[in-house]
């Protein structure tokens, strides 16, 4: 493919506007079309980077044909129902995560994926960071294997917000949506699956009707373990923090910077194209489309993951 790939977003909130942003620096790619729930507060981001097309429908979008491809940056109740509905449609598809809040949905997902023989990508997002990128191709040079991975992810949402601050008109998950990502990380960096989970939960929101606290135990076949920790509840400094304890050195990762046990930053600006994970993101996204080839983080590689929440939930219930 050549010509010019055009993209439809789903989504006009505060990832929608990171996939915009990283967008801008891609090469061969416009957003033709904006979709989100409310029209005036889509279209005052759509005139803001020049979109011509604005939506409330995803069926709208879907139906125009210069579309190729979609972003859905939607709430994560709808991903799996919308990344059908664009397959169906014959778009590539790349949801942000989770792909789905339901075992039997992802499964869903990923056999109409084979059917259609569409690209469709999940936005695990710290495949692409550069920092988790140095060290998996540490490990796939057989210089570093890790032995424990402790990992943290905090934020203080005792309310329904966003990123930004805003309320929400959907309730977030740290089960289906953050653990996903260091389940996801932890079976690609061990090179293993993941044979082992256990998890606890702490008391339920009662306005959120969700568990505010987490902890989650992995082990991979190859016998590495992970501690993961998760709360709403954390009243300090937001976001998840990697610590990968290995063979021959630790490592700790905060989103693309990197640092080692001794707090000592490691130059990751080589590593990569860029320092922006969702821009990397992204470019994987494109680049498949155009080599009609699996993306890294396609539905099929990063399915596992699901399976495994799968479990973890039915011990949570």
């Amino acid at each position: 493919m050549s010509k010019v790939i055009k993209v439809a977003l789903a989504g006009a909130g505060a990832f929608g506007i990171k996939h915009l942003d990283a967008i801008k620096n891609i090469d061969g790619v416009a957003v033709v079309s904006l979709v989100g729930r409310r029209h005036a507060p889509t279209k005052e981001v759509a005139d803001q980077y020049g979109i011509a097309h604005v939506a409330t429908d995803l069926a709208e979008a879907l139906a125009l044909p210069e579309v190729d491809a979609v972003i859905l940056c939607t709430p994560t109740q709808l991903h799996a129902a919308q990344t059908l509905q664009c397959l169906q449609a014959g778009k590539h598809v790349q949801v942000e995560i989770p792909l789905s809040d339901a075992w039997g949905d992802a499964e869903e997902v990923f056999k109409l994926q084979q059917a259609k023989g569409l690209v469709a990508m999940v936005g695990h997002t710290r495949r692409f960071n550069p920092s988790h990128q140095w060290v998996h191709k540490k490990i796939k040079a057989g210089e570093f294997n890790i032995q424990q991975m402790d990992v943290q992810t905090y934020f203080f949402r005792r309310s329904n917000i966003n990123a930004l601050g805003q309320p929400r008109s959907w309730t977030d998950h740290l089960l289906w949506h953050h653990a996903a990502h260091t389940v996801d990380l932890f079976a690609y960096q061990a090179g293993a699956p993941i044979v082992k989970a256990n998890a606890l939960q702490g008391p339920i929101h009662p306005e959120l009707g969700i568990a505010m606290d987490l902890s989650i135990q992995l082990q991979a076949a190859n016998g590495a373990i992970c501690t993961l920790s998760l709360s709403f509840n954390n009243d300090g400094p937001i976001g998840t923090f990697f610590r990968y304890i290995g063979d021959s050195g630790t490592y700790i990762a905060r989103y693309d910077d990197l640092y080692n046990g001794k707090e000592e930053k490691i130059d990751v600006s080589n590593v990569d194209v860029s320092m922006n994970g969702i821009e990397l993101q992204d470019r994987e996204f494109f680049a498949a489309i155009r080599a009609g080839r699996e993306p890294n983080a396609s539905v099929a590689k990063v399915l596992d993951c699901y399976r495994v929440l799968g479990e973890l939930e039915k011990q949570l219930a």
